[in-house]
């Protein structure tokens, strides 16, 4: 069973990504000003799919990279916190992307809004990230079965990022009109996730509990 801070850390690493503009928000966003709250909503089943594929596929790979090279959760462990503080310069860095100024796209049709939704999200790297080299911080060993923690953290990820990516696709129009008349909100939105990441980062690069827990 997960411990509570680790439920709260993949909950924070979870909001922020899924808060920091990427290419699953670019689409639906864009999608939702262009064709509609009901294709935005299409489209965010297809993400949720590709999410319960990475996990599926996260939970069976941990539990085999715990059970015969332990040594590697410590190169993953560091590789996901450079990851999370590039994400956190993305966020701050001079000319950073504004997402609710999205692309058109052509009017598509509910098969073929989900399929992009699901291939969206399957081919976006910052999500094959968070599987590969973030979740697995948040797993303990010594807490038992590797596979049911992984599971755990992975719904707990599933769930904050459809939630939050359905508020953002209800409001999507309103939110862009908010935001173009003020510029400032969009800079204080970017430095705070900016912040967040990279705190985290610097806690999970600095923690050497798990990575030695997990060493036999």
């Amino acid at each position: 069973m997960i411990s509570f801070g680790a439920f709260l850390g993949i909950a924070a690493v979870a909001l922020g990504l899924v808060l920091t503009p990427g290419p699953n928000m670019i689409y639906l966003v864009s999608r939702s000003i262009t064709q509609g709250r009901r294709a935005g909503l299409i489209s965010l089943g297809g993400v949720a799919t590709g999410f319960a594929v990475y996990a599926v596929a996260a939970t069976a790979g941990l539990t085999a990279v715990f059970a015969l090279v332990p040594a590697v959760y410590t190169a993953i462990k560091l590789a996901g916190a450079a990851y999370l503080l590039w994400l956190a310069w993305q966020a701050v860095r001079p000319g950073g992307t504004a997402v609710f100024a999205p692309r058109e796209l052509p009017v598509d049709p509910p098969r073929r809004l989900f399929v992009m939704g699901l291939l969206t999200n399957l081919l976006n790297p910052k999500i094959a990230v968070l599987y590969v080299s973030l979740l697995p911080q948040f797993v303990d060993p010594a807490r038992g079965h590797v596979a049911a923690q992984s599971l755990l953290l992975a719904l707990t990820q599933i769930a904050i990022a459809v939630t939050v990516n359905g508020l953002i696709v209800l409001g999507a129009g309103t939110i862009a009109r908010f935001l173009a008349r003020r510029p400032a909100w969009q800079r204080a939105q970017r430095y705070v996730m900016g912040t967040v990441l990279g705190a985290l980062a610097v806690h999970l690069g600095l923690d050497r509990s798990r990575a030695a827990a997990a060493t036999p």
